[in-house]
């Protein structure tokens, strides 16, 4: 390969990201997150699937665990930096402080340390895609309604009634997964995975902190809610309108 070009990714209308995941509910989450930020995503659950769905078309990114059966995560790594330039964020444990610099010195662009949150994997995405000038022509969903509710993801900006509300990042992001799923329940362990990471070992009562807040911020009466509401015994839901 050496006396070769490395092929790279081409300039592709929705950007094609390649998941090497091997746990189903951490892949699906970071599927859904991508592919609500314009993405095309392809898992692999496995090292061997990652080579071969990675031979089938190279992806424009490959976000790769580097803890994965069949094939070992910085052995994908080594053989994909062989045949291609892609960008590749690789995700390391907390602990993983040696494979990390192993996959960096491999060819990998980036890393990600779990716990994460899916906001902060979405903006090293997009970043290592910027640098490979590959993300132009993604289309994010820019500003998300419901109720009262009016969240502009790009500024950062809420408003409740036309008025601008002042929230913090756990609140804003909290707010932001009950309007991409309203009229859904959504249980506590799905409200946590997705905002506070799937390794977040805390205590549930934080959660409930954080809603009781947005309430008091949303809600004409945050003590009978009418918008983000308790579904007893298994989380919440987020209506538009009240329900008679």
């Amino acid at each position: 390969m050496s006396s070769q070009t490395l092929p790279t990714t081409q300039p592709d209308p929705v950007p094609a990201v390649l998941v090497v995941e091997d746990e189903p509910a951490l892949a699906d989450s970071i599927q859904y997150s991508l592919e609500r930020e314009g993405f095309r995503v392809v898992v692999a659950p496995d090292g061997e699937a990652a080579i071969s769905r990675f031979r089938e078309g190279i992806p424009s990114l490959v976000l790769l665990d580097l803890m994965l059966p069949r094939l070992s995560g910085l052995d994908v790594c080594r053989i994909i930096r062989q045949e291609s330039t892609v960008p590749i964020v690789i995700v390391t444990a907390k602990d993983g402080e040696a494979d990390k610099v192993a996959g960096l010195e491999l060819g990998a662009d980036d890393y990600v340390t779990k716990p994460f949150s899916m906001r902060e994997l979405v903006s090293r995405v997009r970043a290592q895609l910027r640098r490979a000038g590959m993300a132009g022509d993604a289309t994010p969903v820019e500003v998300l309604r419901g109720g009262p509710v009016e969240l502009d993801l790009a500024r950062h900006e809420t408003r409740v009634r036309g008025d601008a509300v002042k929230l913090t990042p756990k609140e804003f992001e909290l707010l932001e997964v009950f309007l991409e799923r309203r009229g859904r329940l959504l249980t506590r362990e799905f409200l946590i995975t997705e905002v506070w990471g799937p390794n977040y070992f805390g205590d549930t009562k934080t959660l409930d902190v954080h809603v009781k807040r947005l309430r008091q911020k949303i809600e004409d009466d945050p003590h009978q809610p009418r918008h983000l509401v308790t579904v007893r015994g298994l989380g919440y839901r987020f209506l538009d309108a009240p329900e008679t």
